[in-house]
């Protein structure tokens, strides 16, 4: 391994340090405390020329073995960000361009006892103006970003991150380093590069098999005969095959015939099943006597996109079946943890992944602006049951298709389709994002007499390309060309569509944020939702950590500085006028805790009204749309400190959307929406058994913590996998049945009650605005804290209904079993579960309690 300490210098040599391998430019000079923190205020913009510079790593090293015994010596980088020319001895082995791709450079007749290795960085930033500049014949648009995003240029002709030059959620750090692992392989004979496992059900024999694919460089100059044992002792199944390896680089396929006697658990989704894998060694034997033993798990599980006709619907139904069984996708998207890929580390990962199975996900979206994450993401996402939606990385942009670029892609989706076809999380493809969208609506404004070119190269990239290397690559799983798309309906129409937005087939990209989203008819009855979202800043503490005390207004440069969406903040607070009161004080900082605290209640509801939505369609068709089979919403994480549409701020803490998307992507959940005055109530079940339960619905005023009227409506059955109507009563009739009640006076609570202690969360409908509600008083909230075990309790009282009431402590970490619900009792108890050692102390000194009506 070559990784550890390296020397760093800048292209002058003006700037030299030492600098940890895997890492980067920015991470080296921040350690060495040549930079503050890259994230504080301005420096995403102050640091600008760290990027425009072209940096050098280089070190030495003694080989630890003879050289002259070795027929083969290869000097092999995981990940190289991303251009740079690759010295040896003063003689350069060989260059790379891009980030996604790994690199085995043979070294053979270069390496000797003691080694000067150097990789020569080029600024991604001048190379891709130059590759712009180069591509003479048509532009490729966008050049560069909106301004308020402060980013970089041309970043569609570069294979790198391509957010890593802005987005309109996070920073511009077109980074430069040595990402991922460095090594030397030195090997005889034969060497194995790649290794993967993908299970079948074979239907006729009905008998699960695995193909166990090994592509290997075997350097002898004649085919090398050998046998290979795969074993999996818990399933009785052993097998021994014999193979012949030709010289050169090739692969060889095993089909490895499941013990029918034994009893294969599959793999499942989190909330469906158990996720079973099996400990898998495959061992090779080779003539030349030298074995390699390969130990790995194997995953029974099959995934199908089922497109089909819906009775009743014009178009196709769009969603999966895993095992078999049609599965409800609910989750998020995905974007890098961080700027810099080195801070980001497996327990960046877990808590982040573990936070969205926490909150009922079973799905997530890599989306294809960011990266191919690390094996440990896929790794993590195999074990708690997390279904991935892995999209190439292209993004928003059209894209070169030069002989270059194209052989460039074809090794990337070659290298990352055999690194992670084995995990069974990952269940589609997606050639990239919005691609589709951005040619049939023409986001960039192209010439009719134009579009030929760039319909042609899409073509070119997506189909002819990436779509033929996956299809030869991995049968086990579907793929899309695009998201948004009309799926089979795309295909038909030369893959891109009239409407990739079209609620009748494939799924949908949805955003408004003029529009009232506490209004459900705004949204579209599509097939499956994968993206949609509304955005709010994050907590106070997250901000602070980057910010002077001059920052902390809404409209302060810093607050306008650290939004890089179009109207972002504006957006934000006419949203929130919607249904509140703006804050009035005149403590500057109260009024910014106030306004945060609001776009955080607003992303909530938003986002709650809009998914609740989705869910609730999952089994009807009206007026030809429905059948909604997916809600991913618009995004999980955040890559820095700043206002956007996650739920998880950046370092992990949970925004009030996290909370209640742990409610409303509930297994077993009561939804309720009005409908020209009548108040339809749908339950809404992942449960693989139907229910039979009670609907309680409590009608409480504003001014009272005692409900007005409650009503039990028993011997509801609410069927598996479904979401169907259990109630149904005009607003008038519920008003007058709990007599003195209004509109503005009074708000309705309701949840399903089951056997064995089973329980949906507790629901609410608002009947009015919140700024028109009548009899809301400001309430005195208080809290006691107490320790168990290794959580910590919270015993919450009240003196009046009190609205969104938030738990904050600060920067402590960790999470509550609940936060930003409507407080309809005197007490409610909220446990808090650490991720790092704190105490009641310590909590009771952090704790700040908000609902509604502290805002001023």
């Amino acid at each position: 391994s070559l990784r550890g300490s390296w020397r760093l210098r800048s292209g002058n040599g003006s700037v030299s340090l030492r600098a940890e391998v895997p890492g980067c430019v920015h991470t080296a000079l921040l350690r060495r405390g040549l930079i503050q923190d890259p994230y504080y205020r301005f420096n995403d913009v102050v640091y600008r020329w760290i990027s425009l510079d072209n940096w050098t790593y280089s070190r030495t090293f003694k080989t630890p073995f003879d050289v002259r015994k070795w027929q083969k010596v290869n000097l092999v980088f995981e990940g190289v960000d991303t251009v740079a020319q690759i010295l040896l001895n003063n003689v350069t082995v060989g260059r790379t361009d891009n980030m996604f791709n790994r690199y085995s450079f043979d070294i053979t007749s270069v390496i000797k006892e003691v080694n000067l290795v150097e990789v020569r960085f080029m600024s991604a930033v001048s190379y891709a103006a130059e590759q712009s500049r180069c591509h003479k014949a048509y532009s490729i648009p966008p050049a560069c970003p909106p301004p308020e995003q402060k980013g970089e240029c041309h970043v569609n002709f570069i294979r790198k991150e391509q957010c890593s030059f802005s987005w309109d959620w996070g920073p511009s750090f077109p980074t430069q380093g040595i990402w991922k692992d460095v090594r030397i392989e030195a090997y005889n004979h034969y060497h194995l590069i790649y290794f993967s496992v993908t299970p079948f059900f074979v239907k006729s024999a009905q008998q699960w098999c695995l193909e166990i694919e090994s592509i290997f460089d075997v350097v002898s100059s004649k085919p090398v005969a050998g046998r290979v044992t795969v074993s999996i002792p818990k399933l009785q199944t052993q097998q021994t095959f014999s193979v012949k390896l030709q010289p050169g680089e090739g692969s060889i396929v095993l089909l490895v015939n499941i013990n029918k006697t034994s009893a294969v658990e599959a793999w499942w989704p989190n909330g469906h099943g158990k996720q079973t894998g099996y400990n898998m060694k495959t061992t090779f034997i080779v003539e030349a006597g030298y074995q390699i033993e390969k130990f790995s798990k194997a995953y029974f599980r099959t995934v199908e996109l089922v497109q089909e006709p819906i009775p009743g619907s014009p178009g196709l139904s769009f969603y999966f079946r895993i095992n078999g069984r049609p599965i409800f996708l609910k989750g998020s998207n995905w974007i890098p943890a961080d700027s810099f890929q080195d801070r980001v580390t497996y327990d960046t990962l877990r808590l982040l992944l573990k936070s969205a199975a926490d909150a009922n996900m079973n799905a997530l979206r890599v989306w294809g602006g960011g990266v191919y994450e690390q094996d440990e993401f896929y790794d993590i996402c195999d074990e708690v049951g997390i279904m991935i939606w892995q999209d190439f990385m292209f993004a928003c942009a059209l894209y070169p298709t030069d002989q270059n670029y194209l052989a460039s892609v074809r090794a990337e989706v070659l290298h990352q389709v055999r690194r992670l076809k084995s995990h069974p999380s990952i269940i589609l493809w997606s050639g990239n994002n919005e691609n589709e969208a951005a040619i049939s609506s023409n986001w960039f404004s192209i010439p009719r007499a134009e579009r030929e070119i760039y319909i042609r190269d899409y073509l070119m990239l997506y189909v002819k390309n990436i779509r033929e290397i996956v299809v030869s690559e991995d049968r086990s799983r579907p793929f899309i060309a695009s998201s948004p798309t009309n799926g089979l309906e795309s295909v038909k129409e030369s893959w891109i569509s009239q409407d990739p937005y079209d609620t009748h087939y494939g799924d949908t990209h949805f955003y408004d944020y003029n529009k009232d989203c506490w209004n459900w008819t705004v949204y579209p009855k599509t097939r499956f939702a994968s993206e949609y979202g509304f955005q709010s800043w994050p907590s106070f503490s997250t901000i602070e950590k980057v910010s002077s005390a001059e920052d902390w207004s809404y409209i302060s440069n810093f607050s306008l500085h650290r939004q890089h969406h179009d109207s972002g903040n504006v957006q934000m607070l006419q949203e929130v006028g919607y249904h509140f009161k703006l804050p009035q004080s005149t403590d500057p900082v109260k009024r910014f805790k106030d306004t945060i605290y609001l776009t955080q209640v607003m992303q909530a509801q938003c986002t709650k009204t809009e998914t609740e939505f989705y869910r609730a369609s999952q089994s009807e068709i009206i007026k030809g749309e429905g059948h909604t089979m997916g809600a991913l919403y618009w995004q999980l994480n955040d890559i820095w400190q700043a206002p956007s549409w996650a739920s998880l701020e950046y370092g992990g803490k949970w925004k009030l959307l996290h909370y209640f998307a742990r409610n409303f992507f509930a297994p077993l959940l009561p939804v309720a929406y009005e409908d020209q005055g009548v108040l339809y109530i749908y339950g809404v079940s992942d449960l693989h058994v139907d229910q039979k339960l009670t609907l309680r619905v409590v009608v409480h005023t504003w001014s009272s913590l005692e409900p007005v009227c409650t009503l039990d409506k028993e011997g509801v059955i609410v069927k598996a996998q479904s979401a169907v109507p259990i109630y149904k009563e005009s607003i008038s009739d519920v008003l007058e049945r709990c007599r003195n009640c209004t509109r503005k006076s009074c708000v309705i609570t309701f949840c399903l009650v089951g056997e064995d202690g089973l329980q949906s969360p507790t629901n609410h409908f608002f009947l009015s605005s919140l700024k028109d509600a009548v009899g809301l008083e400001k309430t005195q909230l208080s809290a006691s804290v107490s320790k168990q075990d290794d959580t910590y309790i919270f015993v919450l009282q009240t003196t009046a209904i009190a609205p969104f009431v938030s738990l904050d402590v600060g920067s402590i970490k960790g999470r509550f079993s609940d936060n930003g619900f409507l407080m309809t009792e005197k007490k409610k108890v909220v446990v808090f579960y650490p991720w790092e050692p704190t105490s009641v102390e310590e909590l009771e000194n952090s704790l700040t309690l908000t609902s509604l009506l502290d805002v001023v």
